[in-house]
Parts: structure tokens; C-alpha cells; sequence
């Protein structure tokens, strides 16, 4: 039996642990942000003696966890005045329709968190222009003392004299929100909880068409170190699929080379008596030697007698046939075709050199070919 690991976990366990973000599903995501974005006063719950809340200080709370990618203890933390608008480096005090018609840019100041110190980050400025809605009728508020740091300070949610409970997310506007979007308030990885957005937008900003970087993402989140952001951020199948397909493993490995087929040539019998019938179009030439695929000089053509240059009437000719079938083919590349593909000039210069006294199919070596007169310079 293998020995437990050093957290204590055996080794089956242990290898079951590890970042596997709880995201909520993308068309799950875009109904609930529908649903924040179109508010109504007919949405929130209702009490006795009727609405607690008002509307605008319900929207800057639920806008304030679909767009800011923080903890539910960090959104009842905000301080009054956390929002701020920049532009071209320049901080703006004021109305923020007039702020966002010059393109400034909405920053949030996050307070002394779980895992951090107090930090700004950018936000959507739909979520500025929403708190500052708040912040217009909110009326006057006492001191509250700060949970986490014990200082007196002006908290942006609060109302009645009463600071909102952290819990108010999870357990009032996420019930809220699926009712109005009209889905289940849990998915197959469990309840829809406040802490879920958290990994959903990270994994979006991660997967996006201009994706952050994970030391970015770090900083967007307030994460100490970056390992702790791969437990928030996940790449999606479709960006993978993507960069996989970029990285282009096949194409690295193996070049399609289109053949022409002188279907006339095979119907006329010439072919069964020896004339060529296929040519492979090598970019600056063709070569018509059966085996191709098994020449050694076939990325470097030695220009024996199965060549023939582009530039050549024959070639010409051939390509001018009425009868001629186009077909592709593909050819395993060795490592120093590979680089003479990646590469350039210089792996081409070197592979060249290696060849120079291989025979070609023809029988003799690229340095017999240019020692002949009237041969072109290879």
C-alpha cells in the first residue's frame, strides 16, 4: 500500500484535489445579467410593511456582484464614494453621464479583504452610473464600525440606520434574479451562491476574445500569489480548441503538397510506358519522381532530372493541359525539414549542405548537378 501524502490524504484522493472553479453555465450567466439589468420595483420582495430597500440601493447591490467579480463580505464592505472615474490619468469628481460622454474610465476601491490589503480595480462603468445612482438618494447613515479592520467608516449599502448582511446576496437577490430570468436557483454543480460569480466572471475575463493574463487577473481579483487565482479562473473547451488549433501541431508536423495529375498521359497508355504522369508542385517547380514522399533532397529540390522549374515552357505546358487533375497530399516533415519550414533561409542553407553529396533519384549528387555546365546555381 503507497504511504499517504504530506497533507495526510492518500494518494487516490490527493490526486482528485485541485482548482476546479464552480462556474455558472455562460446562458445561465447572460439571463441573470438580464435580469439585474432590467430591475423593476414589481421584482423585489416584499415585506409587511412594504419594500425595505429601495430600488436603487437593491440595483447597486446586485449589479455590484454581476459585475465586480467580489466576495459577498467585500460588497457589504464598500465604503461611500468607492467609485471613482479617470480620464487620461486624470481623477473626475462629478455626474458620471457627463464623465462617460469623454470615454473616463470606473474604478472601484476594494477595502482590506480576506486575502489582502485595500486595492482599486477598472469595473464596467454601467456599475459606476448605478452606485452613483444609489449614492444620490442615499440618505444620511451613521458610522458603522468595520468588521474586519474596526475603523468607523461611511458604508455604501446601508439604510435605516442598518448595514446589509453579507448574506443578503445568497439569500435575497440571487433568489430574486432566478425568478425573474426565469431559472433554477441551482445548476448540476449546486446552488447558485454569491462566491460562484466570483469564478464566472474570472473564467469569462480569462476566455475572452482579448483574454487577461493570469498575473492580471491576479491583480483584478486581489489575490496574493497567482495560485490562487487558477482556483477562480478555468479555460473553457472553445479556448483551447483555439489555441490548440493556432499552435497549428499538425501543420508542424506534416506539409500538404498539391499534385497535378496529366490525366491524359494515363489514359493515352504513355504512362504505363514510363512518362511521366504526376508532378509534385514544390512551389518553384515540380518534380515528378514517383516516390517523392521517400527523396531525401524533397525539401531541398537538387534539381536533377525529374525537375522541372517553374519558369520552364514545360511547365508551362502542363499547366496549361485542359485534362489536368488537382490533388493534395500530405507529407511527414523530419526535425530538419521541419525547421527549414519554421526557420528559414538558414535551416534551408544547412539542410542544403547536409544533402550536397546525397544522390539524387536521377543518380547524381546536388555537387555533381552544379558541376555540370550550363546547370542553373542551385
Amino acid at each position: 500500500m503507497r504511504p499517504p501524502t504530506r497533507s495526510g490524504h492518500p494518494r487516490s484522493i490527493a490526486a482528485l484535489l485541485g482548482p476546479n472553479p464552480r462556474m455558472i453555465a455562460d446562458e445561465i450567466w447572460a439571463k441573470l445579467l438580464w435580469a439585474g439589468l432590467n430591475l423593476e420595483t414589481a421584482d423585489l420582495p416584499q415585506t409587511r410593511a412594504g419594500l425595505f430597500y429601495p430600488l436603487e440601493l437593491v440595483r447597486a447591490v446586485t449589479l455590484t456582484w454581476l459585475f465586480s467579480g467580489q466576495r459577498s463580505d467585500e460588497i457589504a464592505r464598500l465604503r461611500l464614494g468607492c467609485i471613482r472615474w479617470q480620464h487620461d490619468g486624470t481623477t473626475i469628481v462629478g455626474d458620471s453621464q457627463q464623465v462617460l460622454a469623454r470615454n473616463a474610465v470606473c474604478l472601484l476601491d476594494v477595502p482590506t479583504h480576506k486575502t489582502g490589503t485595500a486595492f482599486t480595480k477598472p469595473v464596467d462603468p454601467i456599475l459606476g452610473q448605478t452606485i452613483d445612482a444609489w449614492q444620490t438618494i442615499r440618505p444620511s447613515q451613521p458610522a458603522f464600525i468595520d468588521r474586519r479592520t474596526a475603523e468607523q467608516v461611511d458604508l455604501l449599502f446601508a439604510f435605516r440606520a442598518r448595514r446589509i448582511s453579507p448574506a443578503y446576496i445568497n439569500n435575497t437577490v440571487i433568489p430574486m434574479l432566478c425568478r425573474k430570468a426565469g431559472v433554477p436557483a441551482a445548476d448540476i454543480r449546486g446552488n447558485i451562491t454569491s462566491h460562484r460569480a466570483r469564478s464566472t466572471i474570472a473564467s469569462q475575463l480569462y476566455n475572452a476574445k482579448e483574454p487577461m493574463t493570469l498575473f492580471e487577473l491576479q491583480a483584478w481579483l486581489g489575490h496574493r500569489s497567482p495560485q490562487s487565482t487558477q482556483y477562480y479562473a478555468k479555460i473553457t473547451p472553445n479556448t483551447l480548441t483555439k489555441a490548440y488549433t493556432e499552435a497549428g501541431y499538425f501543420a508542424r508536423n506534416v506539409r500538404t503538397v498539391e499534385v497535378l495529375i496529366d490525366r491524359d498521359a494515363v489514359a493515352s497508355g504513355a504512362a504505363a510506358s514510363g512518362e511521366p504522369w504526376q508532378y509534385y508542385d514544390l512551389g518553384h517547380g515540380l518534380c515528378s519522381y514517383t516516390f517523392f514522399e521517400q527523396c531525401q533532397h524533397r525539401m531541398a529540390c537538387a534539381r536533377c532530372d525529374f525537375y522541372t522549374p517553374k519558369a520552364s515552357t514545360q511547365s508551362q505546358l502542363l499547366e496549361a493541359k485542359a485534362n489536368l487533375q488537382h490533388m493534395l497530399v500530405s507529407i511527414p516533415l523530419t526535425e530538419e525539414e521541419r525547421a527549414a519550414v519554421d526557420d528559414g533561409q538558414s535551416a534551408l542553407d544547412r539542410l542544403l549542405e547536409r544533402l550536397a553529396e546525397v544522390a539524387t533519384p536521377a543518380g547524381p549528387t546536388p555537387s555533381e548537378l552544379r558541376a555540370e555546365p550550363g546547370c542553373p546555381c542551385h
